[in-house]
């Protein structure tokens, strides 16, 4: 274990028997010289370890502050003794100690860290949570590192005979309906080392059991999701037009969708969709009625 996170660790096990025996703060200086004898014999350095003790517990009302108003659903008292200790350890080196000698995405990856090792299973999540919104709030997101994940969809039309006499065929439109109810295009993860036309093939397949063929690509599509065991994901979706002769929608079953149709070109501005999903649709049209 590295030396600065057995401090960490050992901070934050004071911190905890401090707070869980309401100790008077004088008493954790006693308790961490028998934790660091305890539990790290071997390090040498233990300066580290008391900053972050004495800094907390002297800063210790600025940082529950803070706590109740990020989290004011959890009342400070109700949030469990580890998680509430860890949240104290992160956020005093995000707020107190300087960046060069402790970064911020280092500060809240050890928070989370810790907070995985000593906490339950819901509180990597919790932390990662509150100690990302305050990097939010302090207009410094960026310096997190957020993954991404690669998707792949299409606008997927089919060509029916026109209503109109004398006209050319009309398109009209797959589109997949989600539990939040919106209307949106089709898409799914690549795997391996699929391509963008490949993934985007195959997850239309899978999904709405369509065959298609790409034609052109369309552009790409970029956003944030919150996934409640990875947190924070960039999801960069690359979005084709794509034409098929098949008639018949099948949707897979799945948690987020559930319903597929076909939409006339006329019926398309009075679906509810996503404002980011209406561009996409819209220049797949243009490029439509070039042809």
């Amino acid at each position: 274990m590295a030396n600065r996170h057995l401090s960490r660790s050992i901070a934050m096990q004071t911190l905890f028997e401090v707070d869980f025996n309401n100790y008077d703060s004088k008493k954790a200086k006693e308790i961490l010289e028998r934790n660091l004898r305890e539990f790290a014999p071997g390090l040498e350095d233990t300066s580290f370890t008391k900053k972050l003790v004495e800094g907390i517990l002297k800063n210790k009302e600025k940082i529950d502050k803070i706590i109740e108003k990020v989290a004011p659903e959890w009342p400070l008292h109700q949030i469990a003794v580890v998680d509430r200790n860890v949240l104290r350890l992160g956020l005093f080196e995000l707020l107190f100690e300087k960046k060069e000698e402790v970064p911020s995405r280092v500060a809240i990856n050890e928070a989370i860290e810790i907070a995985k090792t000593f906490g339950s299973e819901s509180s990597g999540r919790f932390v990662n949570g509150v100690l990302g919104t305050v990097f939010k709030e302090m207009g410094i997101e960026e310096e997190i590192e957020i993954p991404e994940e690669k998707l792949a969809g299409a606008v997927v039309y089919r060509l029916v005979p026109s209503k109109a006499e004398g006209k050319n065929d009309d398109f009209i439109f797959a589109l997949v309906h989600d539990v939040f109810g919106y209307w949106t295009l089709s898409k799914g993860h690549l795997e391996g080392e699929e391509t963008a036309e490949q993934g985007a093939v195959r997850e239309i397949k899978e999904e709405i059991d369509l065959d298609i063929k790409i034609e052109k690509e369309i552009g790409e599509n970029e956003y944030i999701a919150s996934d409640p065991e990875k947190g924070k994901i960039k999801k960069i979706v690359k979005y084709f037009l794509a034409s098929t002769s098949d008639k018949k929608l099948k949707l897979k079953e799945s948690g987020g969708l559930d319903d597929a149709n076909w939409f006339e070109m006329e019926e398309l501005g009075d679906l509810k969709m996503y404002n980011d999903i209406r561009p996409i649709v819209a220049k797949a049209i243009k490029m439509l009625n070039k042809k």
